[in-house]
């Protein structure tokens, strides 16, 4: 039989109950749309994760004050309320560590800020110059404080946009109405004690305790001396040269510190060392595992519509006993009875499949649009899709196929 006459007869097939055959392409559609979707929101996650800690800078180890707690996947996470950095520590780490390329100091805290009738309660952030450089903070209006401002102990501030809106936004106004022109110099209160305003940054986004919009950076010496009222550091970030130097600085800046610290035992540490690349590499596999549970999910909806292409086929079969019957006494083979009822289920997937695509790809851009959740729709996942529906139509259609193949034509044609 030619391939025309094969595909001629498939759509006269399909066609001749609509509805049956519409509900059967239907289950392949949801299941291939979920999958695309499901996967897109698995990889959109990830990718909102890895993009949000290297807007935070690249190449980065974070010096925290306490012992090393293990959170699961490799992660580390230090317990933060400890007093056991200095500004000797930083420059020691700055001076003997030939990898470093740039370091900041960091003294954190939230405090109630307070503008005449405004106040909120936000993250101070008491740094260094290169701070900005290091953690990717770009000013929007402005000014940054100088190295002349964190020897002085200079009462100045540089606010995050959440920061601005709250403090300053009245009725509808958003920070891009906002005058930055007018507020710059205004004095707001920290902790009570008054700081000048001397410039704004750039949105970079976030959420909660996370936002990197809600946070007002100082000097950390003022932070020191007025906000925190002792000499500790919360945090040191040491920028390395190269990505592949990170280990060997990790090794070096630990083995530093425990001596400074007079620590023989690294066990005993009273920092912890979070190295930027160990991070993204934790992230990035809990971030595969969830697209593959995802996608896994999803495809059981797959299966489900698998199922109901072979109970289709097997329902044709049946209807079709006598014409096939009919064609094995014309001289038709059982491969060709075979290959007409397998081009038949193969149709059904693959235009499910494409239909699935169109849809999985237009919900998962409207999830994104409407700001839901990141997607990210890869070539891959599209790959994967069309190909397993076509993998389904051959595994589905197979049984049902041979079935029609082997009926007895005799019997075929006596069937009622």
């Amino acid at each position: 039989m030619k391939l025309t006459d094969t595909l001629e007869e498939t759509i006269s097939a399909l066609t001749a109950n609509k509805a049956r055959t519409g509900l059967t392409i239907l289950g392949i559609i949801i299941g291939i749309s979920s999958v695309i979707v499901m996967v897109s929101v698995g990889q959109g996650a990830s990718g909102s994760i890895q993009e949000s800690i290297e807007s935070t800078g690249s190449n980065l180890l974070m010096i925290t004050p306490g012992a090393t707690r293990t959170l699961g996947y490799g992660a580390r996470s230090a317990g933060g309320t400890a007093k056991t950095l200095t500004i000797e520590d930083a420059n020691e780490i700055k001076n003997e560590i030939s990898y470093v390329e740039a370091l900041t100091m960091e003294v954190s805290g939230r405090y109630q800020v307070i503008y005449k009738g405004s106040n909120t309660n936000t993250s101070i952030m008491g740094t260094d110059p290169d701070y900005f450089k290091v953690r990717n903070v770009n000013l929007y209006f402005g000014s940054f404080f100088s190295d002349q401002n964190i020897q002085n102990f200079s009462k100045v501030a540089v606010l995050g946009p959440s920061v601005v809106e709250n403090l300053f936004a009245e009725d509808e106004e958003i920070f891009e109405d906002i005058d930055l022109n007018g507020i710059i110099g205004k004095i707001i209160k920290i902790n009570s004690i008054q700081f000048s305003i001397i410039g704004v940054t750039e949105k970079k986004g976030g959420s909660g305790f996370s936002n990197q919009d809600d946070i007002i950076y100082v000097p950390y010496t003022t932070a020191q001396k007025y906000l925190s009222g002792n000499k500790y550091l919360t945090e040191i970030d040491a920028q390395i040269s190269e990505a592949e130097l990170m280990k060997e600085a990790e090794l070096e800046i630990t083995n530093l510190l425990l001596s400074m610290h007079n620590i023989s035992d690294v066990a005993s540490a009273d920092f912890s060392i979070q190295n930027q690349a160990d991070l993204l590499e934790s992230i990035t596999s809990v971030s595969q595992t969830l697209s593959i549970l995802l996608g896994a999910i999803a495809g059981i909806s797959l299966l489900v519509g698998g199922i109901g292409i072979m109970n289709m086929m097997l329902t044709t079969v049946t209807e079709r006993t006598k014409e096939i019957g009919l064609r094995k006494a014309i001289g038709a083979k059982n491969e060709d009875i075979s290959f007409q009822f397998l081009t038949e289920a193969v149709v059904l997937t693959f235009s499910g499949g494409i239909i699935g695509v169109l849809a999985g790809w237009i919900i998962s851009y409207g999830i994104n649009y409407f700001g839901l959740t990141s997607t990210k729709v890869s070539f891959s996942s599209i790959l994967l899709a069309v190909g397993v529906s076509a993998v389904i139509g051959i595994i589905f259609g197979y049984y049902p196929a041979r079935r029609a193949s082997k009926l007895n034509p005799i019997e075929a044609l006596r069937y009622e």
